[in-house]
């Protein structure tokens, strides 16, 4: 399954093997996965150059607890060099800056992420690095996402970060590939959490970068196709672009086959699911050394399968976890971007650690009032998905509420639905502004986080609390007098336009 290249011209040309990963999100069981793969990938005997590389999200959320636990684990896979994605930044920047204190490789991103002199984040990455392997220089360099702003929480590092847009960031890379070119570099890798069609636009606007490893749009790019993932820059010499999907269920080994010029002349792409591995007890003690034990808080009976694409799909999964907060929190309805989910329940004994997986973002819930056009507007933002680039940012997962929306996004019935079942119509064309509901939310959406700024009601809150929803589903389901069943109660429907 793995298979690194063989050097059997060591004099004429160079054989390069990168593990690759993006986006992880935080999902630890994935990761001792690919500890286990590392492990198999540091035994076969090759003389190929051998790089360990990460283009970021490989934590998730603002405990810095997991993000800890995260950065253990990336230092036991052996990940030299890993670019800032968005999620590093949800973190509060003095814990970031202790944990890139501490890591055991270095932070790239000072390309295009620029960092207030008085913050703690400064210096903690930079803008490149050299790797020599076997008498070979690798050029190391980063970007982070130019939409890093639509991604982060007001509050946490948000006040600390200014970042490049796209055109900007290709003109201060190419001085930094120009820098590396000069002190005698010629085979370079990007780390770009950017997404794949900046990285297309990148790949085709420069000159010498010979590798993309991608991360953010979540793309699974399999083999290595000319015009998807096999492009030519400015000099008409190839690039090769990557990207492992998200969550972690992929990781990638790209074989490379360099000539005395650092020009691509063969590229294999090997991307494989981390589900092939098992998780050893080295690397579950490591995070449990952290993280601690789980605690076990129910049984589920049955549960449907996961959505193919949470973002644009009813969620079973979700609108468990939504009702959860509705219920615990005692208000008319509960709200949640069905971004938040990145997991699923199955059949068997839930404990804690399952549950923070499902929902691993660590926010704050929020109680506060919203009227019914506010109500409305935030539902209708999220049919947008729909139609934007990586169905971002997700439909509005519901409890108290059900509502029928076309795959054009387009919103066509809304209606409250209370504790007993009973449904009231909500006039979506002329929704009334002195009907108010007290509504649960994280603060992410309670601080207009991804543009829903109808809810960015924290700063008036009726209630801010020091947890988040992993928290209300445990306490939830722990109240059960017998195994759950979670089913699908079609309170979305999408139907065709």
């Amino acid at each position: 399954m793995i298979n690194p290249v063989q050097n059997s011209q060591p004099n004429k040309t160079t054989k390069t093997s990168i593990f690759y990963m993006n986006d992880f999100h935080a999902k630890l069981p994935n990761l001792e996965r690919v500890y286990t793969a590392s492990q198999m990938f540091d035994t076969f005997e090759t003389s190929a150059d051998k790089l360990k590389l990460s283009s970021g999200d490989d934590g998730l959320g603002e405990d810095p607890v997991l993000s800890k636990a995260v950065s253990k684990m990336l230092g036991m896979i052996g990940i030299t060099k890993r670019q800032n994605g968005n999620h590093e930044f949800d973190v509060n920047p003095a814990t970031h800056a202790e944990i890139a204190k501490n890591a055991k490789y270095q932070e790239l991103g000072a390309v295009n992420i620029h960092v207030k002199p008085e913050s703690a984040l400064n210096s903690t990455m930079v803008r490149s690095a050299i790797e020599e392997h076997n008498g070979n220089k690798y050029g190391i360099v980063g970007i982070g996402p130019s939409d890093m702003f639509a991604r982060l929480k007001d509050g946490v590092s948000k006040n600390d970060l200014a970042v490049d847009d796209l055109d900007t960031t290709i003109l201060n890379l190419q001085k930094e590939v120009d820098n590396l070119k000069e002190h005698g570099v010629n085979k370079i890798v990007l780390l770009s959490h950017s997404g794949y069609t900046n990285d297309i636009k990148i790949a085709q606007q420069t000159r010498g970068i010979d590798v993309i490893l991608g991360g953010h749009s979540h793309e699974l790019i399999k083999d290595v196709q000319e015009g998807k993932n096999l492009f030519y820059n400015k000099d008409n010499e190839p690039v090769v672009i990557t990207q492992a999907g998200k969550d972690g269920e992929y990781f990638g080994i790209l074989n490379l086959e360099f000539d005395e010029n650092g020009i691509i002349k063969s590229v294999q792409n090997n991307v494989i699911p981390t589900s092939a591995f098992n998780r050893t007890l080295p690397a579950k003690y490591a995070v449990e050394e952290i993280i601690g034990k789980p605690e076990h808080v129910g049984v589920i009976n049955s549960a449907p399968p996961t959505p193919k694409n949470r973002l644009i799909e009813n969620n079973p999964h979700g609108n468990f976890l939504v009702d959860a907060m509705r219920i615990e929190l005692g208000v008319d309805i509960a709200l949640l971007n069905s971004a938040n989910i990145r997991g699923y329940f199955e059949k068997g004994k839930v404990d804690t650690r399952k549950v923070a997986e499902i929902t691993p973002f660590k926010n704050k819930m929020v109680v506060a009032k919203i009227n019914e056009k506010e109500l409305v507007d935030a539902i209708k933002l999220g049919g947008k998905s729909f139609v934007n680039p990586g169905n971002k940012p997700g439909i509005v997962m519901v409890s108290g509420l059900q509502y029928t929306m076309n795959d054009k996004g387009e919103l066509l019935k809304l209606s409250y639905v209370d504790d007993n079942g009973n449904v009231t119509p909500i006039d979506i064309n002329n929704p009334n502004q002195n009907k108010v509901l007290r509504v649960a939310m994280d603060d992410f959406y309670a601080t207009g986080g991804d543009g829903f700024s109808m809810l960015n009601k924290k700063h008036v809150a009726e209630a801010v609390y020091d947890f988040d929803k992993d928290k209300l589903a445990c306490d939830y389901i722990k109240k059960q007098d017998k195994p759950i069943d979670i089913s699908d109660d079609k309170r979305i429907e999408i139907v065709k336009a």
